[in-house]
């Protein structure tokens, strides 16, 4: 009854049924425990996270603490919580501790991005198996170190650790991430010979790998080959081809998918009408946005909205832009505060938008925009910027000081870029202005040189 009323989602009767088993003198055991657990774990999410500590004094008061079913679902019960030091107590306290129990502690603190913590347990692991490799995999990829992702999988290679298909899946998406086609070329090449390849939720990553890595043509390819195509893997092509600006063959694909009954999600819209602002396609961008809820069934949200303003605004109809927000949103700064909250939190909107007026030299709604962002507090550095130069430019100086004031007073400073790139299968990583490398100053001989022989080529 307790299991049964936990995959059904009753998590409450499920603690009651417990209750009412205890009442008539029955006594629990690992087979109860394992999902009674499972069922705290949802009350936590609406404030009955202490039911869970209760369950746990039974469990401890029935000796049921060594069990590797019960023990594991602790940890994920504290973790789900963000209690990690508890869930840490259970896996100390724990005589005998198998590779579930060591695997749900790197999930927990992965889940928590405490990776420093996950990777700890995971090195001291006396026996790792594939889904602990997974474990720490997504670990990394929650804290955007995909670098690490790759290191680790070259490692399993090394050792001799065969992968499923979730670790490939880490690895597709970490490559896409960093840019790195050798690998993902591999792992490709290592699904199809072990038949992996047939699984959509992979066939999905080796789209995004291919498209983020600016191979549109392969991601379509691979799109093509999936038998049963779900909404992330339709998802995943039109993002794909929208961000490799093939806007028109998205749009096709939007009405394909529509033909197969298969209903596109607000991800869809925000990659189709982010194609149509970097194609220039205006009347196209505006008509997909107003028949969203109409012929989709799909509600307009802050980033749909987002990517209009944009949309406008880098096409340089200002003036389209603002009567959208006037329209749309009941002015900057009124209408949905939901929708406004959002959208103000979205610095590349706005950034955009200031940019345009800078561009196309209409600083009076450059201004207006600028002085609500001011007033509600914005303090993007970027944007700051933007503004910046937007009134020096039109000698505006009194309205440039106030700004340049304003960004010295906040103490707002430029985030140093990072990239990272793939030489013969080695990743390396470099942040702008950074001089740490051992070889720096041979970099920079090297590249001086470089320079020269490209201005003696240019002046040839």
């Amino acid at each position: 009854m307790i299991r049964g009323y936990v995959m059904n989602g009753e998590d409450i009767l499920a603690v009651m049924c417990f209750r009412e088993m205890l009442k008539f003198g029955f006594l629990a055991n690992g087979y109860t425990f394992s999902p009674l657990i499972k069922a705290c774990l949802g009350l936590g999410f609406v404030g009955l996270d202490r039911v869970g500590a209760t369950v746990h004094g039974f469990v401890l008061k029935l000796g049921f603490g060594d069990d590797g079913f019960v023990g594991s679902g602790l940890i994920e019960f504290y973790a789900g919580n963000c209690e990690m030091g508890d869930a840490r107590k259970v896996f100390d306290e724990m005589s005998v501790k198998d590779v579930v129990v060591w695997t749900s502690l790197i999930d927990g603190y992965g889940k928590n991005e405490d990776v420093e913590s996950a990777r700890m347990v995971f090195d001291e692991m006396p026996r790792k198996s594939v889904v602990s490799w997974s474990a720490m995999m997504a670990a990394y990829s929650r804290v955007g170190e995909f670098e690490e992702v790759v290191y680790l999988f070259e490692t399993m290679q090394e050792l001799g650790v065969r992968p499923n298909e979730s670790v490939l899946v880490s690895v597709l998406t970490a490559c896409g991430n960093i840019g790195a086609l050798a690998q993902g070329l591999w792992v490709h090449s290592y699904a199809k010979r072990y038949h992996f390849d047939s699984n959509t939720i992979l066939a999905t990553a080796l789209v995004d790998m291919y498209s983020k890595c600016g191979h549109p043509d392969l991601a379509l390819s691979v799109f093509k080959s999936i038998s049963v195509k779900d909404t992330g893997a339709w998802n995943a092509i039109i993002s794909g081809l929208s961000m490799n600006g093939k806007a028109k063959t998205s749009l096709d694909l939007l009405t394909e998918m529509a033909s197969v009954k298969i209903q596109p999600s607000a991800a869809t819209f925000v990659a189709i009408l982010t194609a149509c602002t970097h194609a220039n396609l205006v009347k196209e961008g505006v008509e997909l946005f107003n028949q969203m809820d109409k012929r989709y069934g799909v509600k307009q949200q802050f980033e749909h909205y987002a990517c209009v303003v944009d949309l406008f605004a880098r096409a340089g109809m200002l003036e389209d832009a603002m009567e959208f927000v006037e329209n749309k949103l009941g002015g900057v700064g009124k209408g949905d505060a939901n929708v406004w909250g959002a959208l103000l939190g979205d610095a590349n909107v706005w950034g955009a938008l200031l940019g345009a007026c800078r561009t196309y030299g209409k600083v009076e709604i450059g201004n207006k925009v600028w002085r609500k962002l001011a007033e509600m507090k914005v303090s993007d550095y970027g944007v700051c910027v933007v503004s910046y130069n937007m009134y020096k430019e039109a000698s505006w100086k009194r309205e440039a000081e106030e700004v340049r004031n304003m960004i010295s007073e906040l103490g707002l400073k430029k985030t140093p870029g990072c990239s990272a790139v793939e030489v013969d299968g080695v990743f390396r990583e470099f942040v702008s202005g950074d001089k740490t490398h051992s070889l720096t100053q041979e970099i920079h001989k090297t590249l001086d040189s470089l320079l020269n022989v490209a201005r003696l080529v240019e002046l040839h």
